[in-house]
């Protein structure tokens, strides 16, 4: 009986409802289920931009306090955590696997078991124009400017990115830059 009873409080709040109506339409292949899954989520973000493509396996927590821009891309299996707050821009990509948390366990105090400290919360921010490659890591705090590109399988810590950053790596470290420097104005002779 206390089974149908926590099923019963879970579809009466709305987030527990999410739960449920995003387990069952995860996993729908094809342009129908990306198509659903678009009709559907977009109801639940905090803000949802037009053209969210959501593809297979896609999962969220705390999804209503997560604000997605226009012609948002979120690759198969991607994983968003929102309870700190998660921001994504326009036009941006994320590859199969990406994971974005926006909330960490807090563990400062040693003689305390660390699933007793609580938790962190810390808004993660990605400007427009940003890529994002297969099974990467974005850690609480993160503010990944514009025109970004973050490798495959890189972690980007609780930091600032600059604008049209290429990062690599774990931790990740900038390795280039997709902006060409501007060239030097020549004076002209009178």
């Amino acid at each position: 009986m206390n089974l149908l009873k926590s099923l019963f409080w879970d579809v009466k709040h709305r987030p527990g409802r999410f739960r449920y109506i995003s387990h069952a339409i995860r996993n729908i292949p094809g342009d129908f289920g990306t198509g659903l899954r678009q009709r559907v989520l977009s109801r639940y973000f905090k803000e949802c931009g037009k053209n969210l493509t959501c593809y297979e396996g896609v999962r969220f927590r705390n999804i209503q306090s997560i604000s997605l821009g226009d012609n948002v891309h979120l690759g198969v299996d991607s994983f968003l955590q929102g309870a700190g707050g998660v921001r994504i821009g326009n036009d941006v990509i994320l590859g199969p696997g990406v994971k974005i948390w926006s909330c960490n366990h807090k563990y400062t105090q040693p003689d305390v078991p660390v699933r007793l400290q609580g938790y962190e919360y810390k808004e993660v921010e990605i400007g427009d124009d940003v890529w994002i490659g297969a099974n990467a890591f974005i850690m609480p705090g993160a503010r990944i400017g514009k025109g970004c590109v973050i490798a495959a399988g890189s972690v980007v810590g609780g930091k600032a990115v600059p604008d049209y950053s290429i990062l690599m790596g774990n931790p990740a470290r900038k390795i280039g830059t997709r902006k060409v420097a501007d060239e030097p104005v020549l004076s002209r002779c009178v």
